[in-house]
């Protein structure tokens, strides 16, 4: 047992005997003295809090947690990756049993990485991928499969434009994600695979949005001041997308009509705009890892191998899908 986990059984041992003899002429039903003995302490660093997807994902992290009686060392970055990589030294230090963290970019993590691989500290990757040339700093990913939502947005916009009799191909505009970061590489590598084998479209704007609902507001007002002639609008997630639409309506242009639009992450917000006409598909980025993470947290702290890639599963909604049948989001 290491020294400051020994330290902290002991606090919480002394702790509980002065409970124990405090409570010595009450109820005996009411004494809980629990045992933490066994307790798992994962090191848990989440990017920030930029979106109702995010807040909710961390929520079925802390939830899942708390449900699995795990102790949750929880640090927000603030999207800042020096301070991500200080969380990861300090969870290092504190000598967790397991590190998991959001990577918001996918280079630059080598160096903490084997710091935690000398330390004996298994790691979890989730939601975004790295880059590094030892995959052995890291035990495993999981989280969505960035290409295919990317080859998911193209492949409703090859059907949506299936029957169009066009002179020109269909323009697009894209408004990506954080820069670096796997899930922006992936969406933007599926969506070309298909888009840029076909002659019918192009891409004739990309632009990062920091996955801000705000930039995707002012990126989009930039964009209609520079191009007068937009087919399409694919962006990579649902608070540039409600952005883009307030834009939009402001310059008298009808979302959905006028400009067709493809968004991911599925928000309420995102699917309460497709019911309306405003928004012509939504690809799902699952956030509920939270259960995942905590059995595979427990594994890894058992000496366990677990599975190097574990993508979530995720569903495609359409303007031509029965929409009264999605189920309430909860973020």
């Amino acid at each position: 047992m290491n020294l400051i986990k020994a330290r902290f059984l002991y606090f919480a041992t002394l702790t509980l005997t002065l409970l124990l003899f405090a409570s010595c002429d009450g109820d005996e039903e009411g004494a809980n003295p629990g045992n933490t003995d066994d307790s798992i302490i994962l090191g848990f660093s989440q990017i920030g809090a930029e979106s109702a997807w995010r807040t909710y994902n961390s929520l079925s992290v802390k939830e899942a947690a708390e449900e699995a009686g795990i102790q949750l060392l929880f640090e927000n970055a603030e999207q800042k990756q020096a301070k991500q990589i200080k969380a990861i030294r300090s969870f290092i230090v504190y000598q967790v049993d397991v590190i998991a963290f959001v990577p918001i970019v996918a280079d630059g993590w080598d160096n903490v990485l084997t710091e935690a691989k000398d330390a004996g500290i298994p790691v979890l990757v989730t939601d975004r991928k790295i880059n590094t040339a030892d995959e052995t700093l890291y035990a495993g990913f999981i989280g969505t499969d960035s290409i295919r939502e990317g080859r998911e947005a193209a492949l409703f916009l090859q059907k949506k434009f299936a029957s169009s009799e066009r002179a020109n191909p269909v323009r697009i505009v894209e408004i990506s994600g954080t820069e670096g970061a796997s899930c922006v590489i992936g969406r933007a590598e599926g969506f070309r695979e298909i888009i840029e084998s076909d002659g019918s479209f192009e891409i004739v704007y990309s632009f990062s949005g920091d996955f801000l609902k705000s930039k995707g507001y002012e990126i989009m007002h930039s964009i209609l001041d520079k191009i007068s002639d937009i087919d399409v609008l694919y962006s990579h997630n649902d608070g540039m997308t409600l952005g883009a639409i307030e834009a939009m309506k402001e310059r008298g242009i009808r979302p959905g009509s006028d400009i067709v639009i493809v968004t991911i992450d599925a928000e309420q917000a995102a699917i309460d705009a497709l019911r309306r006409g405003e928004v012509n598909c939504v690809i799902e980025c699952n956030p509920r890892t939270g259960p995942v993470i905590m059995d595979l947290a427990r594994k890894l702290a058992e000496g366990e191998t677990i599975r190097r890639l574990i993508h979530v599963e995720e569903e495609v909604f359409t303007e031509w899908d029965d929409l009264d049948a999605i189920e309430p989001r909860g973020y």
